[in-house]
């Protein structure tokens, strides 16, 4: 199936097919083979134990907590039988190697954790009498503990410490956590005061009720504001140009001002011959550079206002595009809960992607710690490949899930946008996109996601060789880094938004995604303006909308926050509010853009393939026929006024000349 030759019918009726074919199914068998490898490696972990070691545990001579062992070859100690031991007791827990962010100590399998502190070796051995849980290795009788001489390296670490085990993975863990303030350290960095963390967290725990009613209102603010969006987003966009147009006027104004202040400063009258050349000097390079900032402004406001009267026509489309998006959401309320289906989709499948990343970090072969001398699993030879495998499946399996979003939306969009009657929809447009996504697109959906994570995957290893190289390479080095992760950046947000406009090609057409693709770019490039027009006020708008619902938010809390006079510390809570306000928004807001861009690509088609008359009527909705009706108005106005012009130029012509006397 070729990307760009292929032999699909060329003349398209643009609008969705009742009978459809499965798109790209190649790609689908490979996006399903792709799973099954991912599976394999979760089986993998599973059948040669790492999954076990890491649930139960495993001490350090390679022993699985809680079953019978087999022998490790070069290992001593190991093959034990730890049926009745099943949990993890670390000699010294406060043992902790910062940079790696793990216990360098010794562990043991042992049959029960310390309940009370241990002082003595003698607490020791009747600890070990009584309940038959030796905290010593292995090789040592308990009743030899308070006079063997290896005692001070084979016993833990004296006083030991009272531990708890920890729930489902059986660590014995100190309850007493002073010990780790060194690896706290390490993670929270940016707390050089206990007290202020002690006061941040309290301030957290104090104000949760608060927070947690915030952040419902945040969710509140961002559906009403999904709704109302349309009757405001005209004022919205007239604010938003005369606001630019007035910034870049003041601030060009303000410039020459400066410019011309300094320029008549330089000629004052004269001091000191020496100092008064060094001061002239200087007020010139200050001179000559507020000039190159004026006219810099000078020429950007030009640009600008010239843009704004090119453009303000295509003003009036992005506020018809928002108006008719605010009514998908009515006619297709279930649109509101798909950032939560996602959100919740790729939750699931992170945790999954994390147990199985954890199971491979205990899983391989066994291998002595040259440093330690303890046994540590390592995946060696080929294997090591699996940890690549699987981290290329975070990222296309996570890309595959937001196209699957993006898919859903746009063939809910086009089914609301090529029904002229709405009164006719389907009952559940949105389940009747999934199922067609299912059961027809997910190969297109597997491609196109595949094609973002060749992109995604070498700009994130740049962004992790730059964070690795931060301080060690030249300028030069630094700027052609940053450089390269820019323009991976730009080329995956350019693919991000092609392979949107494909996806609603293909649920209008049911084609594949690189004719998709294709027929989208050349619709988008006979629009260019427009396309430029809405995702830059459109964008701008729905970014206002953002910071009104944080704004909105953190003003509540701040009132909220004031009437409860407890709370001393308002900078976290109001931070988290905030963060997670703006993240609401986001996702819903992001939603209404998607929705929009699917939209306009409907009503380009719909424009170019349908003119109005019997047999050829738009699909589109009364406010961008009323959109359309002015367009045509303006041209014929402006052609009228060619027409005049051409006659009157005429007319000049033949008319004779002045007779010669």
């Amino acid at each position: 199936m070729g990307c760009c030759g292929s032999t699909e019918r060329t003349k398209r009726e643009w609008r969705p097919l009742e009978d459809r074919s499965c798109t790209d199914l190649p790609w689908f068998l490979l996006f399903l083979l792709f799973c099954v490898g991912m599976g394999g490696i979760c089986g993998f972990t599973v059948v040669t134990g790492g999954a076990a070691r890491l649930v139960l545990g495993y001490d350090s001579y390679g022993n699985t907590c809680g079953q019978r062992n087999e022998q490790l070859q070069g290992v001593r100690l190991s093959g034990l039988d730890h049926t009745d031991r099943r949990f993890v007791f670390f000699l010294d827990p406060c043992n902790i190697d910062i940079v790696q962010r793990k216990i360098k100590s010794m562990a043991l399998c042992v049959t029960e954790c310390p309940g009370e502190e241990l002082n003595t070796y003698g607490d020791l051995k009747r600890f070990a009498m009584i309940n038959g849980s030796e905290l010593c290795s292995y090789e040592l009788a308990g009743h030899k503990y308070p006079g063997h001489p290896d005692r001070f390296d084979k016993c833990p670490k004296l006083p030991v410490p009272q531990s708890k085990p920890l729930p489902v993975f059986n660590r014995c863990t100190p309850i007493d956590i002073s010990c780790y303030a060194k690896f706290a350290e390490a993670v929270v960095t940016f707390v050089s005061d206990d007290s202020l963390l002690h006061r941040l967290i309290g301030s957290i725990a104090a104000s949760k009720e608060i927070i947690i009613g915030l952040c419902v209102l945040a969710l509140v603010l961002s559906m009403i504001l999904l709704v109302i969006i349309r009757y405001i987003s005209a004022v919205l966009v007239w604010i938003l140009t005369g606001l630019v147009v007035l910034g870049s006027l003041g601030g060009t104004s303000i410039l020459w001002w400066l410019y011309i202040d300094h320029r008549l400063s330089v000629r004052d009258p004269e001091e000191e011959e020496v100092e008064q050349d060094q001061e002239e000097e200087e007020a010139k390079d200050k001179t000559h550079a507020l000039m190159i900032y004026a006219i810099a402004a000078t020429i950007f406001t030009v640009i600008l206002l010239l843009l704004m009267l090119f453009m303000r026509k295509r003003v009036a489309l992005t506020i018809a595009l928002f108006r008719v998006a605010g009514k998908v959401f009515v006619h297709l309320p279930l649109l509101v809960l798909q950032p939560f289906l996602t959100f919740i989709v790729l939750l699931l499948f992170w945790t999954y992607w994390l147990l199985v990343l954890l199971f491979l970090g205990t899983s391989g072969n066994p291998i002595q710690n040259e440093e330690t001398g303890l046994t540590e699993f390592r995946l060696t030879g080929a294997l090591q490949y699996l940890t690549w495998f699987h981290t290329f499946g975070l990222v296309w399996i996570s890309e595959f899930i937001l196209a699957c979003q993006q898919m859903t939306i746009a063939g809910a969009v086009v089914t609301y946008y090529f029904t002229r009657d709405k009164g006719r929809l389907p009952i559940t447009p949105i389940l009747s996109s999934v199922l067609r996504l299912a059961r027809y697109h997910l190969g297109t959906v597997a491609k196109g996601s595949f094609i973002i994570t060749l992109v995604k995957i070498p700009r994130l290893i740049l962004m992790y060789v730059h964070n690795q190289l931060k301080g060690k390479e030249n300028a030069f080095a630094r700027c052609m880094l940053k450089a390269c992760i820019c323009c991976l950046w730009c080329l995956e947000k350019c693919l991000n938004y092609l392979n949107q406009n494909a996806y609603a090609a293909t649920a209008i057409n049911s084609t594949s995604f690189c004719v998709s693709a294709r027929d989208a770019f050349v619709i988008l490039v006979e629009n260019a303006i427009r396309v430029a027009a809405i995702n830059t006020i459109g964008d701008f708008v729905l970014f206002l909308g953002k910071v009104l619902i944080v704004t909105c938010t953190a003003f509540a809390g701040v009132l909220a926050l004031n009437y409860q006079r407890d709370y001393s510390e308002w900078v976290l809570p109001l931070l988290l509010v905030g963060l997670f306000a703006f993240l609401v928004a986001h996702c819903f807001l992001s939603v209404f853009e998607a929705v929009v861009d699917v939209l306009f690509l409907c009503f380009a088609i719909d424009t170019k393939y349908n003119d109005g008359t019997p047999g050829r009527e738009f699909y589109m909705d009364k406010a961008l026929m009323e959109f359309v009706e002015n367009s045509r108005k303006s041209a014929a106005a402006v052609e009228r006024g060619r027409g005049r012009a051409r006659e009157e130029a005429e007319l000049t012509a033949m008319a004779p000349g002045p007779s010669s006397a």
